[in-house]
């Protein structure tokens, strides 16, 4: 009995927030949550379409009509052109347009997905879930966690149904560059496997010149490959609309049909208020992205400047995107917290300083001796949990 779960774990993140939700005045930096309401645009838009009538029954299977075809406007500004008809669903969020991308193309004999390490926690059970193997080819560290090409290749054969990434990477907070992700691309239709790009992060990229962006690639931009790439985004992080569960996915329709089929069998639709708020979002919503970039970006600098201050116990890469440090435990650090592990550090932490946060290990076994802290959240818990962290290492 649920011989089929007995490999599948709840997320690390969650098992971690549910310790921290039984311990008074912790302060978390665990889960990947914006500290910004839904813009007022968006909730009005939600509004409006409750108000009239609008949201009491399901939607087309792909989503509502004038949502997708707002999406297609604005994959075409990223230079981006999918038809709204046969070749986007507006899913329950990313992760479901994952699972449901995954189940569509892992198969008896090609089943293996490939993961880079580190990568965000759900991916390896999404992987399980989906009825395939989860394969770990380790990033390099100590190359701003760049893609190994030697590694990649050894672990692709004839059983590779697809690689899942996520870019901006998740934890380490990595931009793939442009040349890497053809290279990718490249080593797909060699060994004929899909690409999953999962672009959640992709509007939160910085640099040091605040005035300007760096700039940022994906495979779907390139018409040659879109029978081999499933792009996936998800309104969560970019609209502060975690609680909303809506995204999309996108690709050529000969994958997309495949794809709604299990689409259909899990959801029915994305969320039919979450739909109306998501054109909402999309229509008018790119000045409040722009405003919570320019917060990110500070809260990043700022959580780096108590990191420099602890840099006998931590070392670090500055992210270039996403809203994550994933810094690395040095040997003093373990002393005094008495512990030898990135699990062990957690816990530890969460029970002497109040401070939650995710094991590296959680994110690949690369990721080990390694945590993940957000600074999505406000100054206030940013600054409160790096004081924590400076009384518990006597800094």
């Amino acid at each position: 009995m649920f011989s089929r779960t007995k490999n599948i774990n709840l997320s690390p993140i969650k098992q971690i927030e549910l310790l921290a939700s039984k311990i008074p005045d912790v302060v978390s930096l665990a889960q990947g949550i914006p500290s910004f309401d839904t813009p007022e645009v968006v909730k009005k838009a939600a509004i409006k379409a409750l108000n009239r009538g609008a949201v009491a029954k399901y939607s087309l299977t792909y989503g509502l009509p004038e949502l997708r075809e707002t999406i297609e406007q604005k994959l075409a500004e990223e230079g981006m052109f999918y038809d709204f008809e046969n070749e986007i669903i507006v899913t329950a969020g990313s992760i479901e347009a994952i699972t449901a991308a995954l189940t569509a193309i892992i198969e008896p004999n090609k089943n293996e997905i490939i993961l880079f390490s580190p990568s965000y926690t759900s991916y390896a059970e999404a992987v399980k879930v989906s009825g395939g193997k989860p394969v770990f080819s380790d990033l390099m560290e100590n190359e701003g966690w760049r893609i190994d090409f030697n590694d990649l290749k050894k672990k692709t054969n004839a059983k590779t149904a697809g690689i899942l990434f996520c870019n901006p990477n998740n934890p380490t907070g990595t931009i793939f560059p442009k040349e890497d992700l053809l290279k990718i691309a490249e080593l797909a239709e060699k060994k004929k496997f899909f690409i999953l790009s999962d672009e959640v992060y992709k509007d939160f990229i910085y640099n040091n010149n605040s005035n300007s962006e760096a700039p940022f690639f994906s495979l779907a931009q390139i018409p040659e490959l879109r029978k081999k790439v499933i792009r996936i985004f998800s309104l969560s992080k970019a609209y502060a609309m975690t609680g909303w569960r809506i995204g999309f996915l996108h690709s050529d329709e000969e994958n997309v049909k495949e794809i709604l089929k299990i689409h259909d069998s899990l959801v029915t639709c994305a969320p039919v208020i979450s739909q109306y708020a998501a054109i909402g979002a999309l229509d008018y919503g790119d000045r409040e992205i722009e405003k919570f970039r320019r917060e990110f970006q500070t809260r990043r600098d700022l959580m780096c400047e108590y990191l420099d201050g602890m840099k006998n116990y931590f070392s670090y890469q500055n992210p270039k995107g996403a809203y994550f440090i994933f810094p690395k435990i040095l040997p003093a650090a373990y002393k005094i917290l008495q512990t030898k592990n990135s699990w062990e550090f957690a816990l530890k932490l969460l029970e002497k300083a109040k401070v939650a946060v995710v094991p590296g290990a959680a994110f690949g076994p690369s990721g080990e001796h390694h945590f993940r802290i957000s600074f999505g959240r406000d100054e206030k818990d940013i600054r409160e949990s790096m004081e924590r962290f400076k009384k518990i290492f006597n800094v």
